[in-house]
């Protein structure tokens, strides 16, 4: 079998479009299946991220690619290579990890050389590439510093650079950002994608911050129960989800249930048991329209408006109550009681120094494009 050579900067490899294959992938630990049959195809120079919530199979698969857990069946290959039989030291990949594993007794171009030495590189190529790496992550002049006298930012730029001194095909990032602040969380990510644009090195990193992988992400898988529930681009992910799991795991929305009143192909009419008559226009066609089916709806709280008088249009158009107003700086969230008892999250940008107060009379409206439904 043949070793898969790293690509360099400079370089190209035009011989694949995918950098990762995983092919019916499972992973067992003690009769416990962690990974069930995932497949997936990551592209060359991809920002791609692995998400879900606790449990789901993300970082185990992950592992799986960087060779620290070998698939109980199935087939990983990276650049066309199969990998399930090649060491983690031979992969052409390289980690970083949320709590950065540096050396603390070792300076910041120590642990960034410590690689490099391993592979008995000659002491000018580590001096130069070493510095290269500085420079990259913008660290130049702490090259003397020990991991302690840093800060989470500083560690977690050194971690970059000691993965990214070895010229990987693939960056695997397991939840890189975690333990930072926020304000540090959302700089870093800034430089994350600057740093992804600059090199063109695919990018693969698991996260349970769903904005995180929105802003970062080429694209997104979506993982539930050690399955993957959904993969596309972000605005595929939060505005066209294919599951009810998917549209309630990323971000926020409001769920309605009912059974079909009366419709067809394109328009229908959900009515829940609360007495609620919703005019649903499907991103995606259901199978049946059958009303003896249950049927599930959802609605973005930024697609809903508010308005103190009654509306032109009655379609969607819902009286109600403010019962809570909560401030968010930019943005106002509103949870809005209406007369069937139902209640509606709602979210607005800040626009007025004026809020409302509790027990306003409203009316809540929404388009019927935007509500998405799936069968119960």
């Amino acid at each position: 079998m043949s070793q898969t050579s790293v690509i360099e900067p400079g370089k190209t490899d035009t011989t694949a479009e995918l950098d990762v294959e995983l092919r019916k992938v499972f992973k067992v630990f003690n009769g416990e299946t962690a990974v069930r049959g995932v497949d997936l195809n990551i592209r060359r120079g991809e920002f791609f991220s692995i998400l879900g919530p606790s449990g789901c199979g993300k970082t185990t698969t992950l592992r799986l690619v960087a060779g620290f857990e070998m698939p109980s069946a199935g087939d990983v290959l990276i650049r066309g290579e199969p990998m399930n039989r090649i060491p983690p030291h031979r992969r052409p990949v390289n980690t970083v990890f949320q709590s950065y594993a540096l050396f603390n007794h070792l300076s910041v171009a120590e642990n960034i050389a410590f690689g490099l030495r391993l592979k008995k590189k000659s002491a000018s190529e580590v001096e130069e590439r070493v510095k290269q790496a500085l420079k990259q992550v913008k660290m130049e002049t702490y090259a003397n510093r020990f991991p302690a006298q840093l800060s989470g930012g500083q560690q977690q730029r050194v971690a970059l650079a000691r993965a990214l001194v070895n010229f990987p095909a693939v960056l695997l990032l397991d939840e890189p950002l975690g333990a930072l602040d926020f304000k540090l969380r959302k700089e870093m990510q800034l430089e994350l994608s600057n740093l992804h644009q600059e090199l063109g090195v695919t990018f693969i990193m698991v996260t349970h911050d769903q904005e995180e992988a929105l802003s970062l992400s080429d694209r997104i898988a979506v993982m539930r129960s050690g399955k993957i529930e959904q993969v596309g681009t972000p605005t595929e992910i939060y505005e066209y989800p294919r599951t009810l799991f998917v549209a309630d795991f990323i971000g926020e929305t409001n769920i309605l249930k009912g059974r079909i009143e009366a419709g067809n192909a394109s328009t229908f009419h959900l009515l829940t048991k609360t007495g609620l008559k919703v005019a649903v226009q499907p991103k995606f066609p259901l199978e049946t329209q059958s009303s003896s089916r249950d049927i599930i709806i959802s609605i973005r709280p930024e697609k809903i408006r508010l308005s103190l008088s009654p509306p032109t249009s009655k379609i969607n158009c819902f009286e109600g109550r403010l019962k809570h107003i909560m401030y968010l700086g930019a943005n106002v969230q509103y949870v809005v009681e209406l007369l069937s008892g139902d209640c509606l999250r709602v979210k607005l940008p800040n626009t007025t120094n004026r809020l409302p107060t509790p027990e306003t009379p409203v009316y809540a409206r929404f388009a019927a494009t935007d509500c998405m439904a799936w069968e119960d």
